[in-house]
């Protein structure tokens, strides 16, 4: 599906660039935008793979120290308090618009990431729900996107967000602090590159947690990261990696606890990774994205190994948070 390309539209896009320049001077992050406006070539590249001061942890966990756990009940910490704030089973076979967006907020007919740069352009089409779980695709698939670029690629995601048509309203759902819970079934393949992740709902580049990234050449390494700003700007980036049993092969439950003093990441109920920076967490409220990119810059392009279709499936979301 090709953007629209002609003087109107140019100059609406114009209008609100100059819109987004004076909102938000601090991250001009709209991709499309970007093209338009030429700037792609200095713009911060989202989710950066290349940060100015990493923290990198490894740790070997023998494939049998990895349950394939039932959906836990509630929190892993257990306490008292806690409330579910957030629920999708995807048991309707229908998106529910209530909660969730299609694609990155600067969407106009598909989009994509840039600045990774990925493949693919996404598309509401490469979403849909079988037994019971949402289905997002991955296709090899031509289509034309933004300014009139051939990607190779489609695929699907969805936010928590709200599109940039809504930038003056509240998101889907958004939160400060709780527990993040979604089953789900990853694709493996070279190119492939399924996550869960948490942005700001201020539309800047920063902080972003992530729950879950996997690469999809080697589905037995969990990639858990958070990239933040130091007190004097600087970008940083917090990450752990773990080896486990093929994540492709089976359902499995990711969690993340994120409160005042520590982001937990879990795994079937089992503690991967703590970050207790407390001067660094996030104090803001944030929305979940899940996606499966298709190339960029750290998984690499797919090759003939690749099988597409190629699917990340989705069995339920669960938030809570405690009560207050």
């Amino acid at each position: 599906m090709s953007i629209v390309r002609n003087s109107v539209w140019l100059a609406k896009m114009r209008s609100l660039m100059r819109d987004m320049t004076s909102r938000y001077s601090y991250w001009f992050w709209g991709i499309g935008f970007l093209v338009l406006s030429g700037a792609t070539s200095s713009c911060v590249p989202l989710r950066s793979v290349s940060p100015i001061a990493t923290v990198t942890e490894e740790a070997q966990v023998a494939p049998n120290a990895v349950p394939t756990a039932a959906p836990s009940a509630g929190p892993i910490s257990g306490g008292s308090g806690w409330r579910r704030v957030f629920t999708d089973e995807f048991t309707s076979g229908v998106l529910d618009r209530s909660k969730w967006t299609r694609c990155y907020w600067w969407d106009n007919g598909g989009c994509t990431n840039l600045g990774n740069p990925n493949l693919n352009w996404y598309l509401p089409g490469n979403i849909s729900f079988r037994n019971g779980a949402l289905v997002l695709t991955a296709r090899e698939q031509q289509v034309r996107g933004i300014n009139g670029r051939l990607f190779p690629y489609t695929s699907g995601m969805v936010t928590t967000g709200r599109d940039y048509a809504e930038r003056h309203r509240s998101d889907r759902f958004s939160f400060t602090y709780g527990y993040v819970e979604i089953r789900a079934r990853i694709p493996s393949g070279r190119g492939l590159w399924p996550a869960l992740w948490l942005m700001p709902s201020t539309h800047r580049d920063l902080p972003e947690i992530d729950i879950m990234e996997v690469i999809g050449h080697r589905p037995n390494v969990l990639e858990m990261h958070f990239h933040y700003r130091a007190d004097a700007g600087q970008k940083r980036t917090a990450n752990r990696r773990v080896t486990v049993s093929d994540l492709s092969r089976n359902w499995h439950v990711y969690g993340l606890e994120w409160s005042p003093n520590a982001i937990i990441w879990y795994l079937d109920g089992v503690e991967q990774w703590r970050f207790t920076n407390a001067s660094a967490i996030p104090r803001e409220p944030m929305y979940l994205i899940m996606n499966l990119a298709v190339g960029g810059a750290w998984p690499g392009s797919p090759n003939s190994s690749t099988q597409f279709p190629a699917e990340f499936l989705i069995d339920y979301v669960r938030i809570w948070q405690r009560a207050q």
